[in-house]
């Protein structure tokens, strides 16, 4: 701070502003200042980066909306459920496998989620959305546990979930469908989620799909997990579209997992500099209420200006090290302090609470986020993590890793907590519930039976959709004759028909990151409208063309910006809508493919076990298909990573019927017979004929293989079977015809829509025989297939071999696999695919091969093909140039 040039004149605007205080109040002092601060600016004054407020409380005490409820019986029943998270992980970690736990992140946030449960978390129908912090997981076991929910049993089997009946280690609805709503672990994937999800419903809102009245998505996070990008990259979305249904409570308790998360500085100030400059609502609530009687002692002010001044690993410090510490260390750096507390013990200093174990001021806090209209809200609560842990663990750096305490500690935590369990029933660390006619079990009952019903809870089914036949697409049935176009305007002109279908149109939701253009979708600007919270408030330039630019708030396009992560958030939203609103959406979200999978594979993992369903369309797919775009943006490899989560369902199409096949079935599968999985569909911007859809196709395009061009045939000397899916399947045709002509080879060409269902459904018939010895094995349809036909098996895609390689023990015959590995670069696609070799001269050159390796032609024919194609044989291999 710069020095005081004229004090007098400072101390005279520091008695008007008192001045206005006291007179016109806080709402006209803050409407001064911003007037102020405006006037300043316009001047050239330079303000401050932010704006962040004194480190104390944003609720003065006389503001606090008092706590209704029995604080008493609260602190009974939080103390209950303190004990049995803490026995379940200890009991866990007691198993020969130490299968462990976490204890301390959910001890520094047992009162704020309390809180929520007995006031604000509502229920039943129109439930709460909440977020639950991940490692906080034993918590809500053990609150579920005394309502009845859980079973010893259950708890007992915490982290042992093979057998059935077992709890999984974090918030998991794949494994508890019917509890967990949300996967919040991995860590920063909750805040995210929490935002589009509230975006979402006010999407769905706007449009009058679902009324959602109040409902608020709580989104609980910890301090360190803010610096995860996908945690503060989207709150300027939830500030800019004003989401008041929306709260976040961060867990501030200073630690990451091993160490202070600001050590140096006040993560809670950084906090609320960056939430309030996103347009949130920012309530801190830092100090108990044992500090408000010191606060209002202190009319000095050096109370504050200490609470400003000392660091966060000094608070952490004071925690671990006890009252005389704290007295020596923190209040003993002014006279006038130390002067303040004379009266206190060190035990009164030690228990001197912070504002996120304190009931009232938390219920205070939680109540203004309610109020608050026309704005999101986060609280920002300190807490010491390992809460009443002891020397054991509380305020630790160690505390992440605390699993278990001895004997004494244990002692310790029960007494502090008020625990009636035995000296003797110790050693076992047994669960306690008491009768259900106790106070507390009533108490507790009639708290969730007033907000509507437990706490978490997922409800699985839906009401089935009526899906269109695959007739209603029949133009993509069709041949396009001499008109040439992309699979992704196959796959937009689907799109436009289905949002015009009278059962299902209105739940189709069009997604994008920021390039509808790109993939051909402006023609639905108009006609669908853009959705955007305010509406449209200018005109846009290009408003008199046909294809405009419309925002609308009941546009049902979300074009969500350059986030790939923000855009897939807004779609696992749109995709859980079955469960979470009990109204099934269909959403199709389209992308770069390269920038799908591997930007946000996290977030896909948690779609799968979110049990999402709907449509991602990854475009301009393939490794040569998006020419001059270079290394960055051509995919080659988002099918293997696809193939990693078990109920994503990929397929690689290449012409309008066989995504019009696919899409149908998906839409069958996911919406009208309910099955638990989501689609992942590549297209491609490369123009070309599509023919008609061979009359009994549909099968083998959905299990993900058929036969396109059979050859004219019957028995001829030589025979390839040449296989391709996307847009290299299209060189795969060509080579076929090459080799006609050229070398007398006749080939079979075999579209492979799905080599990962192939490989899917080859794992299940290997297991099936492994187990089933002495039945009859079963056949992959693979192998069933191209089992009997002539010749060598050529396949060739436009991604890493390693896709196409896992057919390999299904294929009987010889089995050359061609493909893209390596780096992408910029150049045609003519140059691209000769250079990674995957191009039609290299197709016939890998069928003379292999029929040459089979004895059938004279290698010399293979070396001929290759200088007659100008193929330079010394070159470097791409994968590695």
């Amino acid at each position: 701070m710069r020095e005081d040039l004229d004090p007098q004149e400072t101390q005279e605007w520091l008695e008007a502003l008192d001045g206005v205080l006291k007179n016109g109040g806080r709402a006209r002092t803050a409407f001064l200042m911003k007037r102020l601060a405006k006037h300043a600016a316009r001047a050239g004054t330079q303000l401050p980066s932010a704006i962040t407020t004194s480190f104390r409380n944003t609720i003065e005490p006389n503001d606090e909306r008092r706590m209704p409820g029995d604080l008493f019986m609260e602190r009974k029943i939080r103390s209950m459920i303190r004990w049995n998270a803490l026995a379940m992980v200890m009991r866990a970690n007691d198993n020969n496998e130490g299968l462990g736990g976490h204890i301390s992140s959910f001890s520094s946030s047992a009162t704020l989620y309390d809180v929520g449960f007995n006031y604000f978390f509502r229920g039943g129908e129109k439930a709460d959305l909440i977020y639950y912090q991940g490692h906080s997981s034993p918590g809500m076991y053990a609150r579920s546990y005394l309502e009845g929910r859980i079973d010893e049993t259950q708890l007992d089997n915490f982290r042992r979930e093979v057998d059935g009946g077992g709890l999984s280690s974090y918030p998991h609805p794949w494994l508890m469908p019917d509890y967990w709503q949300f996967p919040t672990v991995s860590m920063g994937l909750g805040p995210i989620q929490a935002i589009y999800q509230a975006h979402v419903m006010k999407y769905q809102h706007s449009r009058g799909l679902v009324d959602h009245g109040d409902r608020k998505v709580w989104c609980f996070m910890g301090d360190g997990e803010s610096d995860e990008p996908e945690s503060l990259g989207s709150i300027a979305l939830a500030g800019r579209e004003g989401l008041d249904n929306l709260v976040f409570v961060v867990n501030c308790n200073l630690q990451r997992l091993d160490g202070p998360v600001r050590g140096n500085g006040k993560i809670i100030q950084e906090l609320e500099g960056v939430f309030r400059g996103a347009g949130w609502n920012v309530v801190k609530v830092i100090w108990g209420r044992h500090w408000d009687k010191l606060l209002e002692k202190d009319k000095t002010g050096l109370l504050r200006r200490r609470m400003n001044e000392v660091v966060d690993g000094e608070l952490q410090n004071y925690k671990a090290n006890g009252g005389a510490y704290t007295r020596e260390h923190f209040f003993g750096k002014y006279p006038e302090l130390l002067e303040l507390v004379k009266d206190l013990s060190d035990d009164d200093i030690m228990y001197l609470n912070r504002g996120g174990h304190d009931p009232y001021k938390v219920y205070a806090a939680y109540a203004k986020a309610m109020e608050t209209k026309g704005r999101p809200t986060v609280v920002l609560a300190m807490t010491v993590k390992g809460y009443g842990l002891g020397e054991g663990g509380e305020a630790q750096n160690e505390a992440h890793s605390v699993k278990k305490l001895d004997l004494e500690e244990l002692k310790k935590f029960r007494d502090r907590f008020g625990v009636p369990i035995s000296d003797e029933d110790l050693k076992s660390v047994p669960y306690y519930r008491p009768a259900e006619d106790s106070p507390e079990m009533v108490y507790m009952r009639k708290r969730r039976e007033k907000l509507g019903g437990f706490l978490p809870a997922r409800q699985a089914d839906f009401e089935a959709l009526k899906i269109p036949e695959l007739d209603s697409f029949s133009a993509q049935l069709k041949a396009t004759g001499k008109r040439e176009i992309s699979s992704t305007m196959a796959f937009v002109r689907m799109l436009s028909s289905l949002v015009k279908d009278k059962e299902i149109g209105s739940r189709i939701v069009p997604i994008v990151p920021d390039e509808a253009r790109t993939f051909g979708m402006e023609g639905m600007f108009r006609q669908l409208g853009i959705y955007s919270s305010q509406g449209q408030r200018y005109t846009p330039h290009d408003s008199d063309q046909i294809m405009y630019y419309k925002e609308d708030k009941q546009g049902q396009i979300l074009e969500e910006g350059i986030t790939e992560a923000g855009a897939f958030s807004a779609w696992l939203a749109a995709a859980t809508s079955y469960s979470n609103h009990h109204y099934p959406m269909i959403p199709f979200y389209i992308f770069y493919s390269m920038f799908g999978f591997q930007r946000i594979m996290d977030l896909a993992w948690a779609a799968g076990d979110s049990q999402a369903r709907g449509f991602l369309l990854g475009a301009t797919a393939g490794r040569t298909t998006l020419n001059g775009e270079g290394l960055q943006h051509q995919d080659g490899h988002s099918h293997l990573m696809a193939n990693m989560i078990p109920n994503c369902v990929s397929y690689d199409p290449t012409y309008s019927h066989e995504l019009a096949v696919i899409i149908q079935d998906g839409m069958r599968r996911m919406y009208q017979d309910k099955e638990n999985v989501f689609y992942y569909v590549t297209v491609m911007n490369e123009n070309y004929a599509h023919p008609d859809m061979p009359e009994g196709s549909a099968d083998g395009i959905i299990k993900g293989l058929y036969c396109l061009a059979p050859s004219a045939v019957k028995k001829p000397k030589l025979k390839v079977q040449l296989m391709g899916s996307g847009t290299i399947l299209r060189e795969v045709e060509a080579a076929a015809a090459m080799l006609k002509a050229d070398y007398k080879v006749e080939a079979d060409v075999w579209s492979a829509t799905s080599i990962n269902l192939l490989r899917r459904d080859g794992l299940d018939c290997e297991r099936w025989n492994m187990l089933h010895p002495e039945s009859d094995a079963r056949v992959p349809y693979v192998t069933e297939q191209l089992r009997g036909q002539q010749g060598p098996v050529i396949c060739a895609t436009d991604y890493i071999k390693s896709y196409g390689e896992q057919l390999r023990p299904y294929i009987e015959s010889r089995y050359v696999v061609l493909g893209t590995d390596g780096y992408g670069r910029s150049d045609t696609r003519a140059k691209l695919r000769a250079h990674f070799e995957v191009d039609r001269n290299y197709i016939v050159v890998a069928a003379l091969k292999a029929l040459a390796d089979d004895g059938l032609i004279a290698l010399s024919v293979v070396s001929k093909a290759i200088k007659a194609f100008g193929i330079d044989t010394e070159k470097a291999n791409p994968l590695y140039r």
